[in-house]
């Protein structure tokens, strides 16, 4: 059988588009050009919102993979449901003006226990779009899901995810609007070639509303989403030994209640090349850029580069800790992380709080070869005399945000317990009256300033 790139699973598309749309992922077995439509009226899905079409989409997806794979097609209309199981070759195609709505009943959202242990054992079984062990599957169109996540209360086992995919191959998410989920809104556990791109979300109805999870996944292209979540944005995992790598983020506008683009907390095995850039961040409460190595695992080779923030708590926190929680509940602890080689770019930022940014690792555990280049930073400021002089403890153990330490003693850069730490043409200054300097540093072997400046001074 002749063999392509994965497939955009788009009705109009033809032999060249398929070779151009994902070149470079892989060789996998492709749906013809016009793959097969199943629409999900013909099963019997009523369209008004109120009848439960679970029955009706699954038995359109059973057939659609039956039939060798295809589209799964929703027109305008409103389609309640449960739990949709996505089999391999399947496309959920969402028309303009259909809503794919998650039913606000939890006993419509039978549990799945997946074979790939984690640490998100401990989350949630149940999803509304749920995938394992599947390949060439796809969510896409200029339509909408809506999880009504606001209808449930409670704990993680009360709340299902929107999206879940775990060990699957050949993802594609594409164009969808996803809104209002009762847990985190997307999933991607142990998944390999993931392409998440031109999607919306906007989630702020719950608690642990994540926008996008990517979580001990490989070679994932996640590009121009528009972002809008009540917890951290796009934030890579690593909740098992698998570690996340290959990872590219770019041309995405977010803002959160949370964090903006975070590596962690959970880091159990690592995270090895990671490119991010070309993002607009604005009215985010915590830390623009966070990558927070505290659960064992190590992190190598990761860059941020053109990002601009407006309105964030910090711009930057970089820390490297050890809560130590093991990837399955009882077993044995990780041991130390690592966290080195991370090159953070040409990064603007305004309107940041009077806590400052902080770089630290623990004593004996350096973060290492560091580098900040070209970035301007103004904060609100306001720190006094005292603050300048606080002695910050350690922390070694406690869950990093960049508020952790309090307001730190320099309203800049905090740098502690690092080696071969590099700062080029970095300014650093403050809206109102400050009495503390722009940058401090403590433990930190191989510093080099160069061409940097911050207002009221250093030492």
């Amino acid at each position: 059988m002749e063999q392509y790139p994965v497939p955009r699973f788009r009705a109009d598309i033809n032999r060249r588009t398929l070779i151009r749309g994902l070149a470079g992922w892989g060789a996998v077995t492709v749906l013809p050009a016009k793959p097969a439509l199943f629409d999900v009226r013909e099963q019997g899905a009523a369209a008004d919102g109120t009848q439960l079409a679970t029955k009706a989409i699954q038995a359109a997806v059973d057939a659609c993979a039956k039939a060798g794979g295809g589209r799964v097609y929703f027109p305008p209309g409103r389609y309640l449901s449960g739990t949709v199981f996505l089999k391999t070759g399947v496309a959920l195609e969402l028309e303009a003006g259909a809503v794919l709505l998650g039913s606000k009943n939890l006993a419509d959202y039978p549990d799945a226990i997946p074979a790939f242990r984690s640490y998100t054992d401990t989350y949630t079984r149940k999803s509304l779009i749920y995938a394992e062990k599947v390949e060439n599957v796809a969510i896409l169109g200029r339509g909408k899901i809506d999880g009504q996540g606001a209808a449930f209360k409670g704990p993680y086992l009360v709340r299902p995810y929107m999206i879940r995919m775990i060990e699957c191959r050949n993802i594609l998410i594409e164009d969808v609007t996803i809104v209002d989920s009762p847990m985190w809104v997307q999933h991607y556990l142990a998944c390999d070639d993931v392409v998440i791109r031109g999607i919306k979300v906007s989630s702020k109805v719950n608690a642990n509303n994540d926008g996008i999870d990517i979580d001990c996944s490989q070679r994932v292209r996640i590009s121009d989403c528009d972002i809008n979540s009540g917890d951290d944005a796009i934030v890579l995992k690593s909740t098992a030994s698998r570690p996340t790598r290959d990872v590219v983020v770019t041309n995405c506008t977010l803002t959160t209640l949370c964090n903006a683009l975070k590596l962690g907390t959970e880091s159990n095995g690592g995270f090895e090349n990671i490119a991010v850039s070309n993002c607009t961040i604005f009215d985010t409460r915590l830390a623009g850029i966070a990558v927070e190595m505290v659960d064992g695992g190590t992190l190598d080779r990761v860059s941020f580069s053109n990002i601009v923030m407006n309105k964030v708590g910090a711009p930057i926190f970089v820390r490297l800790g050890n809560r130590a929680r093991p990837f399955v509940e009882g077993g044995p602890k990780p041991g130390m992380g690592k966290l080195r080689n991370v090159t953070i770019s040409n990064v603007q930022a305004t309107g940041a709080d009077k806590t400052g940014c902080s770089i630290t690792g623990l004593p004996g555990y350096p973060a290492e070869n560091i580098t900040l280049d070209n970035i301007r930073l103004s904060f609100v400021g306001g720190g006094t005399a005292a603050d300048a002089q606080r002695k910050i403890e350690e922390f070694a153990d406690k869950y990093p945000e960049y508020r952790m330490f309090g307001t730190l003693p320099a309203y800049g850069f905090f740098c502690r317990h690092a080696r071969n730490l590099t700062l080029r043409n970095v300014e650093t200054r403050f809206e109102t009256p400050e009495a503390r300097p722009g940058l401090v540093r403590d433990d930190v072997e191989g510093l080099r300033l160069i061409d940097c400046g911050f207002a009221n001074g250093q030492r």
